[in-house]
């Protein structure tokens, strides 16, 4: 059963690769998706990213809880 995650604290800077690459580490990334300003399309420092279960999200969150990307 996949997990969902929410993120915040993010960049702007931050991208869905971004977050990808850094979640991948810790198991499989089914989806990322980023809340951007529909009128400037700037980041708003949150998203959620699905995992392919949840034990690889608790992993994740446990090991990139408090990191700055």
């Amino acid at each position: 059963m996949s997990a969902s995650l929410y993120v915040s604290n993010l960049p702007s800077s931050a991208t869905e690769q971004t977050l990808a690459e850094a979640f991948a580490e810790f198991g499989t990334v089914l989806s990322v998706k980023l809340r951007r300003d529909p009128e400037t399309g700037s980041g708003q420092g949150v998203g959620f990213v699905e995992m392919n279960t949840t034990a690889e999200a608790r992993t994740a969150a446990c090991k990139l809880n408090a990191t700055r990307f």
